[in-house]
């Protein structure tokens, strides 16, 4: 019997791929409609590229339903193994596309232009995704994944491979270049003194 993708949303992420693994196409439906959105927006944030991102995301959940009969439930998160294939694939572009020059790199493009504010909700994105590109690999990972994707910090260091220690550090310095990348545009993008 097939499940209708919005029932049972409680039911966690190990659960569902497990049944993916038996053969319940249902699972996958909501387990690919609860996760590839977040996967998505991880490796955008990452790369700057909607094209790139889809890719990665698609490359990342084919890699989960591959892994699915394997699965051994209580040893990792299921969302905090597709946040790590997800970092590891962006790196892996990230180091392709090393050489190619900040011009080259596509804009992503806001489908409904128009109104004053999302033109200026627009600059703020260019200008913060700009920001986020000018970081190193390791600091961008981790500030998408912490401010952006708002994961706690011990499920960075699961995702990255390195200490909870190391991604305070990764991301405090991060948000240091930002606020100083950030700062002398912010009369130009809509900011004043007292605003936040």
């Amino acid at each position: 019997m097939n499940m209708p993708l919005d029932a049972e949303p409680d039911t966690d992420d190990a659960a569902l791929l497990a049944r993916y693994a038996r053969g319940d196409a249902a699972a996958a439906r909501l387990l690919t409609a609860r996760l590839t959105p977040r996967v998505y927006a991880q490796a955008f944030r990452v790369l700057g590229d909607g094209a790139e991102a889809e890719d990665v995301a698609q490359e990342a959940m084919l890699r989960l339903w591959k892994t699915a009969p394997q699965w051994r439930e209580g040893e990792a998160k299921v969302s905090t193994w597709l946040y790590r294939v997800t970092a590891n694939l962006c790196i892996d572009r990230l180091r392709r596309t090393r050489g190619a020059a900040l011009d080259d790199v596509a804009e992503p493009q806001d489908p409904t232009p128009g109104v004053e504010a999302k033109m200026q909700d627009r600059a703020r994105m260019d200008a913060l995704q700009m920001a986020l590109n000018a970081l190193p690999d390791r600091q961008r990972q981790a500030v998408v994944l912490r401010h952006i994707e708002g994961l706690a910090n011990p499920e960075i260091a699961q995702i990255l491979d390195i200490s909870t220690e190391a991604v305070e550090s990764l991301t405090a310095r991060g948000k240091r270049a930002l606020a100083t990348s950030l700062a002398g545009a912010r009369a130009e993008l809509g900011y004043t003194d007292d605003t936040e």
